[in-house]
């Protein structure tokens, strides 16, 4: 069974309210971070790359002091990232080819080696040689000497010098960027991403090494890496290098002895195991934010439809690491907005009956292997209580699912829009640190800054801004005007964190002319979470309102802007407290959001379309719709208002009508105030005069001195309503009764009880009275002589049973409003509890009847509009053929018998005959 979420966004389980709060999470994706410098005592900066899946096993890359990158999956050992390349299915050169450029060094006879000139690449280096134009032998920039931009916007305009004269001994050390073989003997001289050596002994004459060898065999061609260890470090290459693997088959079993320690590796396993880990589906899943946050990260353009990992991504990933160990691009802030999603019911519900649906899938599986599989029907193998189960842990004792706030009707729309980054899968109040619980430039418009509890959870919970929104990806979107040249439209958009990053976005309180445009040259301006002044044709949006920085609790603050942020903390923070009181009184000062949080939170009740106000009592709202009718609906509206009921903190509910009969309400009015509303607006609190003075040391420090009238006059009192129960059991030495007859009980303190033994509703009761009267079988005592000599006089058995009425506890007092009585089935109701039945019908019956009455009261009345001053072709017994029809002539016969007046006007009658049966059918 799966709740179903109430209109008001709340969950009804085991009887009472529950809020599912949403979650702020890592977005999944790839992220680019650095150690600051704290893991190597030289301080130097080791960067890494982290691949998060929506659910799967997580993918590490990170450099080690030594410039060599590593892999972790699941922040398991780590192995060199050569090793999952080759797993991927790419050899030596393949993997040299992805990620260095390859520059041909060729033998020119009678001038050297010569190789391709790119001028940018000198500009303002020293260079270690004489830089020689291959061409014409002449020297164009002195080693040592610092190339100016002039000398390269020079050579490239000219675009004359197009090969270099390289010095032999600037290609040993380099390394060869693909196999060198020989193609008659297929014998390897070289493998991609070896080093290019020369040995010579010490008379300078060479002996060996692999250059030598190239040259020996008469190779003029050597394609080599273009490393130049400043822009471009031989990491990867480096790394290969010490890697003792060099094929896929080594690789996976190295990856496997990683993963499932102490078992013996084969072949096939470690490629089932691998192909489970990033490519399987089922246990992989990047989801469709993932896959959108790595294409923009790394410029991919995958479909959002491929959840799994490809080869290209890794490489991706691994290349934009190395790009960021090089110098370029950046690193990714994980606080930032666009890089932190929102998990709602939805998706929480999903998750868990996913969980759910897995332990059922296991259970048919092992049930499947144990039964005969041609006789089995598919209903003895299902058995759908795990998934059941998982909802009902989710609903009942997650973290995220909590009992509902009910103090006002404040607290009930900010518990709805707060976001937490605890709980499952979230963070830890010990584990997070300064930088997760900070106010962020992101947060603009999307996060409150202000509201958030003190203590331990401080930035942790935070609550959702006045106008933002979710979007479907799960990032939290806030709302723009557009601006276009200077002028504001009326164009709303909405932005995420990431889109708004390019735009120059001004702020709402900016003057602006008649014709809404800016009035001054330069405007205050916010761009990627820096503040500046801009002239007014460079801006794209201006904030919608100055509400939408902070949450709803704060922006119901007047004058906030004026108040320190510590104590506007404690203001939102408290206004969540207020109890509602008996006469509840709206602010004189407001900011306009009181009516919208009244209307939103449910507290107050709005006509659902335009209508008349039929009728009204304390209990219930009969409206007559008059607009947005639909055949067969009998058009009217009936509104139940909620009396005295408990709300979950104890605090009472109590709706009352707002409107007179007769009066006309348009669609979305308020027609009854509830709780802590006044007039349709939020009333928290009271207009009191407040004098700020010290006052004979009375009110020192926190102490607070109120006037008598204040107590007197009911000012500040409040209702609480609270709930006690009592239940009849059978016991072991005969059931226990709920009665009025109670032993050694005055009449006195019975009088609050009916027959039944149950407190009569509206009985005003104080600590100790009892409110239902119950007795309990007690076992046979041995008797005292007492006891014996009365038994033997007057032959009666004392009672055998004592007193376990429900009493009032001490320090409570107040008044009863309701009663309800559950039987078990089979069990005879008492008369309370078949009266309470009674009641419950009545209440039905009246709502049914009134919607026929106002239904027979509308269509009698359209009949007698269309049949007044017509003429009668033939009527009922009693009225002559060809007689006008006149109020007189209605008013003799019964309303009934109108209809068997037919009307000659062919169109009328067809009028009448389908009001016949639109009644007929509503009834």
């Amino acid at each position: 069974a799966m709740p179903l979420m109430t209109s008001n966004g709340t969950f009804v389980v085991n009887g009472t309210e529950r809020v599912i709060v949403s979650q702020m999470h890592r977005s999944p994706g790839v992220f680019f971070d650095h150690d600051k410098g704290k893991t190597h005592a030289s301080g130097k900066l080791l960067f890494a790359c982290r691949i998060i899946p929506y659910r799967g096993s997580w993918l590490d890359f990170e450099f080690d002091a030594k410039d060599i990158v590593h892999a972790r999956i699941d922040r398991r050992r780590k192995l060199p990232v050569t090793t999952l390349l080759y797993s991927l299915g790419m050899d030596q050169e393949g993997i040299m080819d992805a990620y260095y450029d390859t520059v041909e060094f060729k033998y020119r006879r009678n001038k050297g080696w010569v190789t391709t000139f790119f001028p940018e690449r000198v500009r303002g280096t020293r260079p270690a040689f004489n830089l020689v134009d291959a061409k014409t032998g002449r020297a164009f920039a002195k080693a040592g000497e610092k190339v100016t931009p002039r000398t390269v916007k020079k050579i490239i305009d000219e675009g004359k010098i197009t090969d270099l004269l390289v010095p032999f001994d600037q290609i040993i050390g380099r390394f060869a960027a693909k196999d060198i073989i020989n193609e008659e003997t297929g014998a390897i001289y070289v493998e991609a991403g070896d080093e290019l050596t020369w040995e010579v002994d010490k008379d300078g004459e060479a002996t060996g090494g692999t250059l030598k060898e190239l040259m020996d065999a008469g190779i003029t061609e050597i394609p080599v890496l273009d490393i130049d260890n400043v822009t471009v470090g031989p990491y990867i290459r480096n790394t290969m290098d010490a890697d003792k693997n060099w094929n896929r088959d080594t690789a996976l079993m190295d990856i496997y002895r990683v993963m499932r320690p102490g078992e013996p590796p084969t072949v096939d396993a470690a490629s089932a195991l691998f192909d489970t880990l990033f490519i399987d589906k089922e246990r992989y899943d990047l989801s469709a934010v993932g896959r959108v946050k790595m294409n923009m990260r790394l410029d991919l353009d995958a479909e959002d439809t491929v959840r799994t990992l490809r080869t290209e991504d890794i490489v991706a990933c691994v290349k934009a690491l190395v790009e960021l160990r090089d110098g370029k691009g950046e690193i990714d802030d994980i606080d930032h907005l666009g890089n932190r999603r929102v998990r709602s019911v939805g998706e929480l519900m999903e998750n868990q009956y996913r969980v759910g649906l897995l332990r059922m899938e296991r259970a048919i599986r092992e049930r499947m292997s144990s039964v005969e599989i041609d006789t089995v029907m598919p209903q003895d193998l299902i058995n759908a209580k795990p998934a059941a189960a998982a909802v009902r842990e989710f609903f009942g004792s997650s973290q995220l699912s909590q009992f509902m706030d009910q103090t006002n009707p404040l607290s009930e729309v900010t518990h709805k829009r707060r976001l937490s980054a605890l709980g499952p899968g979230g963070l830890t109040r010990e584990r997070a640190g300064f930088e997760v619980r900070d106010v962020h430039p992101t947060h603009y418009g999307r996060m409150c800054p202000i509201e958030t509890p003190e203590g331990p959870n401080i930035g942790l919970i935070n609550s959702l801004a006045t106008f933002a929104r979710v979007n479907k990806y799960g990032f939290i979107e806030t709302p723009y005007r557009k601006v276009k040249n200077g002028q504001v439209t009326d164009e709303v958009t909405y932005m995420s964190a990431t889109e708004e990053m390019r735009h120059v976005v001004a702020q709402a309180n900016a003057k602006l002319d008649g014709s809404g445009r800016f009035e001054n040259e330069m405007v205050n301006t916010r761009r990627a979470g820096e503040y500046s002044l801009t002239p007014t044709e460079q801006v794209d949006l201006i904030d919608v309102s100055p509400k939408q920085l902070v949450s709803v609790a704060a922006s119901l603050i007047p004058f906030l802007e004026n108040d320190d942020a510590n104590r506007a903390l404690m203001g939102s923070n408290m206004q969540r407290q207020a109890v509602p009181l008996l006469q509840a009184e709206a602010p004189l000062v407001g900011t306009g959001i009181e009516e919208v949080v009244a209307r939103d939170s449910g507290a107050a009740i709005m006509a659902r379309r335009a209508g008349v106000i039929d009728q009204v009592d304390a209990q219930r709202i009969v409206v007559r719709a008059t607009e947005e009718l639909e055949p067969g609906d009998p058009g009217v509206d009936i509104y139940r208002l909620r009396k005295f009921q408990r709300s979950n903190q104890n605090t009472c509910i109590n709706q009352r009508p707002l409107v007179k009969v007769g009066d006309g309400v348009a669609k979305g009015e308020v027609i009854a105030d509830g709780p802590s509303t006044e007039l349709g607006e939020l009333a928290l609190g009271k207009n009191v005069v407040v004098a700020f003075m010290p006052w004979n040391g009375y009110n020192y420090e926190d102490s607070i001195l109120i006037s008598e009238r204040i107590v007197r006059d009911d000012v500040f009192t409040s209702v609480h309503i609270e709930e006690f129960e009592v239940s009849a059991r059978d016991t072991k030495l005969g059931p226990e009764e709920i009665t009025r007859d109670i032993p050694n009980v005055g009449e006195e303190a019975l009088r609050n009880l009916d027959e039944a033994g149950i407190v009569y509703i509206g009985a005003e009761v104080g600590s100790g009275d009892i409110l239902v009267g119950k007795i309990t079988p007690k076992g046979e005592s041995p008797m005292t002589p007492e006891e014996k000599l009365l038994r033997a006089i007057f032959g009666e058995k004392a009672s055998d049973v004592r007193d376990t009425s429900l009493r009032l506890p001490p320090g409570d007092f107040g008044t009863v409003v309701e009663v309800r009585v559950f039987n078990r089935h089979g069990v005879e109701k008492d008369e309370r509890a078949l009266q309470i039945e009674r009641e419950e019908v009545e209440r039905l019956a009246r709502d049914r009847d009134d919607e026929l009455a106002i239904l027979e009261r509308n269509t009698y009345a359209r009949l007698k509009e269309m049949i007044l001053g017509k003429v009668a072709v033939r009527g009922p017994k009693g009225v002559n053929p060809k007689s006008k029809i006149t109020e007189d002539l209605l008013a003799e016969l019964s309303r009934g018998q109108w209809w068997q007046l037919a009307i000659g006007n062919e169109k009328v009658a067809k009028a009448i005959e389908a009001l016949n049966a639109q009644f007929a059918s509503q009834k």
